[in-house]
């Protein structure tokens, strides 16, 4: 039997900011947010896997589809944390921390490979994508829907 997965209804609310840290990990809590909500079918506009949850991925050298199944399974954010601990490629405390920092300390706009998918998202809700930060982009959307 298939378990019930429930979480953040993002057709309401935002998923965590990429800047909240779950076992260390910056984005970790906003990917867990936007994966439970596809599985669940309350994602709305938000994508999961997308380029900012392949800076995750692709730091712990892990896949999407790997990740989700994990979801699906119903796995707590404590086991997720397990999980990527554990998959990919083997970071050491020092280099998740040095990792992190650059994620919070960065935009998707300085990002090349990420710049288009960043700025058309933001432009469609009137923004700066040069002075747009992701937590900006998610309280001006859900402002417009509410309105």
């Amino acid at each position: 039997m298939k378990k019930k997965i429930t979480g953040k209804d993002l057709t309401r609310e935002a998923p965590r900011s990429p800047r909240i840290r779950v076992g260390s990990y910056a984005i970790l809590g906003r990917t867990i947010d936007k994966c439970r909500a596809l599985v669940a079918g309350n994602i709305g506009e938000y994508h999961f896997d997308c380029p900012l949850d392949n800076m995750l991925f692709g730091f712990k050298d892990v896949k999407g589809d790997d990740f989700k199944a994990q979801i699906e399974q119903g796995a707590s954010d404590q086991e997720m944390v397990e999980w990527l601990n554990t998959s990919g490629e083997k970071k050491t405390a020092e280099e998740i921390k040095r990792w992190a920092e650059e994620v919070e300390a960065s935009s998707l706009y300085h990002h090349p490979e990420k710049r288009e998918f960043f700025s058309e998202e933001v432009k469609k809700l009137g923004l700066d994508p040069v002075k747009t930060t992701t937590e900006t982009d998610d309280r001006v959307s859900h402002a417009q829907k509410a309105a």
